[in-house]
């Protein structure tokens, strides 16, 4: 299903449609298992690195270890995304990233486990998580046609939310019973996923391009995705925005000094708090994929990461399990929109043949947000205790909600989402 390039606004397909093309549901499938992996190893590290230094700093120092490889290789990352089979790419990506996880297993379970083997063993997954994020980021683009992305785009969220759900909870429940079997359930999950995402199919509209890339110098190549962000004020300012606001509102990473120190909770219930996140996005996209934003969403997208700002806020503030659980499911709640907004937007300004180095660079940009913001998060924790860094972080994410309208007017005057960008984009002559 196709519509004609001089209609800016085509009608978006029913969700059904979409869910039953059997590439879809196999990726969704492999999203949800490969979260759930993912999100076990890291709430079972966070707490088993707290147990063992019980400093705020070394979870700040984790992120670090996760956002170095991301941003030394993009370069690399993104070229390689766009020049070779992302679906291969991804899987071998996320067999490396197995195999240090598997290391780093044998590793925590040591009752003399010491944060520098673990910190090297952490920089190893991440080398094959920063091949993995812009190719398998890539491919919800490339399974269906323009017109489908505000369909798979909640879809795509909500696998990876429901394993954001899961994944933690079962972390909780089985690092109760001995620390390293939360590893063991991650390095099945990724190799599983491993093994699902080949199977998917392309859609004709992405092979299409893919046969017309252009072969430049590789320098040149790989600097693409930058040039390409530089120019379209839509992707520097939705981009940027993501980087800064939750670079400082970054309360995830101190949750498990926040649940023992603050709360009073052990394992499972740190694994429930960590799973509130993925409870409130879960709702949200769920909502999404039935009625998703199309009107007003750079008004949208801003307020969402406003009332994600407050919600830090509160979670900062709080020595209650319930007031906390409730404001991390609802900045998770507003973080979910914005997402849907941003992955939605991204692709379809995006030529297909340049979304892996584009994806490279969004995925530092969100890498800085997450991972830097973590270190950035420990800093801070480390300094004034976990509950004020939270807060402080929360302030400052209002203030880049309220400056980056001004810095970035083409968001804000944003209503629909430009689905005739990616008509142009993917068309035959544009890759000719």
């Amino acid at each position: 299903m196709s519509s004609p390039p001089g209609d800016a606004h085509p009608v978006i397909p029913p969700l059904g449609q979409v869910a039953r093309i059997p590439s879809v549901a196999l990726f969704l499938v492999a999203t949800f298992v490969l979260e759930v992996g993912i999100s076990a190893q890291f709430t079972a590290l966070g707490k088993r690195v707290f147990d063992i230094s019980r400093d705020e700093l070394h979870l700040g120092l984790i992120g670090l270890a996760e956002f170095l490889p991301v941003a030394l290789l993009v370069l690399l990352t993104g070229a390689v995304a766009d020049r070779f089979d992302r679906r291969r790419v991804a899987s071998v990506a996320l067999l490396v990233e197995a195999a240090f996880i598997v290391a780093l297993l044998f590793e925590v379970r040591n009752d003399d486990a010491t944060f520098g083997p673990i910190f090297l063993l952490v920089v190893g997954y991440s080398i094959g998580r920063a091949f993995l994020s812009p190719a398998i980021r890539a491919i919800p683009a490339t399974i269906v046609p323009p017109e489908m992305l505000p369909r798979i785009s909640p879809l795509y969220s909500g696998a990876f939310q429901a394993g954001l759900i899961t994944g933690p909870v079962a972390s909780g429940f089985l690092y109760a019973v001995d620390d390293w079997i939360p590893f063991a359930l991650s390095a099945v999950c990724l190799t599983v996923g491993a093994a699902l995402i080949p199977l998917v199919r392309l859609h004709p509209h992405a092979i299409q391009v893919e046969k017309h890339d252009a072969t430049t110098g590789r320098l040149t190549e790989a600097l693409q995705g930058l040039k390409v962000i530089r120019r379209e004020p839509l992707l520097l300012g939705a981009i940027s925005l993501d980087l800064f606001a939750v670079l400082f509102g970054g309360a995830i990473a101190l949750l498990p000094a926040v649940a023992e120190e603050r709360l009073g909770v052990g394992s499972i219930g740190f694994g429930w708090l960590r799973a509130a996140a993925g409870i409130g996005a879960a709702v949200t996209t769920a909502f999404l994929a039935f009625r998703p934003v199309q009107r007003n969403v750079g008004a949208t997208l801003f307020t969402v990461v406003g009332v994600f700002g407050v919600a830090t806020i509160v979670f900062g503030l709080t020595h209650n399990y319930v007031v906390a659980f409730v404001a991390l499911f609802v900045l998770s709640a507003a973080d979910s929109v914005s997402v849907f907004i941003r992955s939605t937007l991204v692709p379809l300004v995006t030529p297909n043949e340049v979304r892996g180095r584009v994806g490279a660079v969004e995925n530092v940009f969100i890498g800085a947000s997450n991972e830097l913001g973590a270190f950035e998060s420990g800093v801070v924790g480390k300094a004034l205790g976990a509950g004020p860094a939270i807060v402080v972080g929360g302030v400052a994410t209002l203030g880049i909600v309220l400056v980056w309208p001004l810095l970035f007017p083409a968001i804000r005057r944003l209503d629909r989402f430009p689905f005739h960008h990616s008509l142009r984009a993917t068309s035959p002559a544009a890759g000719s």
